[in-house]
């Protein structure tokens, strides 16, 4: 499940060029018993099992003994994972991500955690898909990670709005073309455009997000102009 994500695109050329370190560990080394059992049906009655505290919290020991890292639990009752604890876990000096399963882990086991992730609003049969999600935003977060260093910067969610509209090649497409500005050569006018298409989008699609977003008096009296009614 992790092998080929972890060797393709960002997070391949990442670990290749040593920009950071992964290590995958396997709950059953750490499970006692003929069976290497890591899970259990759950007291009180209930459908499905729930992983055993036993084996988990001694991979979470015995991983944490060098690294000190800190240490995250995905689970669909963590706090919403976003761009901005992204950018705050790249700044961590090492991190360890236990990945759920079944009906979820022992509650004891939480004892051992620092923090709990969610990636969303649903459930997955694991925590290994949210895990990869949560390596792949933070990782490309690092210096020298992506091509561009300046590509993270204006992406969707990194400014508090949505990413405005991109065009490339050709000019022309099925009677669609590409906004004239974007070919004026006026630096000043595209920054405005894109500020306003970016406006626009978040109106449309995420107006929540315009309650925080950092927005000047011409933002606001574009947003205006489109019928917000926000302060």
């Amino acid at each position: 499940m992790f092998g080929s994500p972890l060797a393709a695109g960002v997070l391949g050329r990442a670990r290749a060029r040593g920009l950071v370190e992964l290590s995958l560990h396997q709950l059953r080394d750490y499970a006692g018993g003929r069976h290497l059992q890591v899970d259990d049906t759950p007291y009180g009655g209930g459908h499905g099992m729930v992983m055993r505290p036993e084996p988990l919290v001694a991979a979470i020991e015995h991983v944490s003994e060098v690294d000190r890292p800190h240490r995250i639990l995905l689970a669909p009752t963590g706090i919403p994972f976003s761009q901005e604890r992204a950018g705050a876990l790249a700044g961590a000096r090492a991190l360890l991500l236990v990945c759920g399963r079944y009906e979820g882990v022992d509650e004891r086991v939480k004892a051992s955690i620092d923090e709990e992730l969610s990636i969303g609003d649903y459930v997955l049969s694991g925590g290994e898909l949210a895990a990869l999600v949560v390596i792949d935003a933070i990782v490309r977060l690092l210096p020298g990670a992506l091509g561009n260093e300046a590509s993270p910067r204006e992406e969707s969610h990194t400014t508090g709005l949505l990413e405005y509209s991109q065009y490339t090649r050709p000019e022309e497409f099925r009677g669609a073309r590409v906004p004239p500005v974007l070919f004026s050569g006026d630096h000043a006018a595209i920054s405005r455009w894109r500020r306003e298409a970016s406006l626009r989008l978040t109106l449309a699609r995420r107006p929540d997000l315009l309650a925080r977003a950092p927005l000047d008096a011409a933002d606001r009296a574009f947003l205006r102009s489109l019928g917000w009614r926000g302060e």
